[in-house]
């Protein structure tokens, strides 16, 4: 059987992981245990994935990102550099957590941006876009642009990355369309969304 996925040489992969076609696993990096991977990610230098994490596909994931067990990632979605994952909010050395491992998801196209931090229990909704330097420490819905310590909503996202409007809060009914790929969305039941 032939691999058709990329492992620089100076890498490791554990036994049980699954990496999907054409994906590649640059410098310096350790994939552990039991990790599934899908088709046509990246994973730049000095990465540390798993155990136990699940990536979907088209997955870019840039220099210095470590996914912890307990982290879940949809497809499309874009790990900046040195972005961070947590999975335990009280971490203590002399304390063993690791039954106390928080499932922390991010949805499909989301964005964390570099240095971003994402505090784990929360999920990042579909297209979510987290400004570099970011903290993230509640749920984020889907097409929201977070940015500060603590994130904080500051507008509303196309899919195609474009920032469609300002503010937190939209008015009931108010409709949007993307000026580089036309996309539309509207806010309805007080949910920003596709029309």
């Amino acid at each position: 059987m032939t691999n058709n996925f990329f492992v620089h040489e100076s890498s490791y992969v554990d036994d049980g992981v699954t990496i999907g076609d054409n994906t590649k696993i640059w410098h310096f990096c350790h994939i552990l245990g039991n990790t599934a991977i899908g088709k046509d990610c990246s994973f730049g230098q000095n990465c540390v994935v798993g155990p136990k994490v699940k990536i979907g596909n088209n997955v870019k994931v840039q220099n210095n990102v470590s996914i912890y067990d307990g982290v879940e990632i949809e497809d499309d979605v874009f790990c900046g550099p040195s972005m961070v994952f947590t999975n335990v909010v009280n971490p203590r050395s002399h304390v063993s957590r690791k039954h106390e491992y928080k499932k922390t998801l991010l949805k499909r196209g989301a964005t964390v941006g570099a240095n971003a931090t994402i505090v784990c229990g929360h999920t990042l909704g579909r297209y979510a876009f987290i400004g570099a330097g970011s903290v993230v420490t509640k749920d984020i819905p889907d097409f929201a642009m977070v940015v500060g310590n603590p994130g904080r909503i500051r507008g509303w996202m196309c899919q195609c990355g474009v920032k469609l409007v300002n503010g937190e809060k939209l008015e009931e009914a108010s409709s949007f369309k993307c000026k580089d790929c036309g996309a539309e969305y509207r806010v309805k039941n007080g949910v920003f969304g596709e029309k």
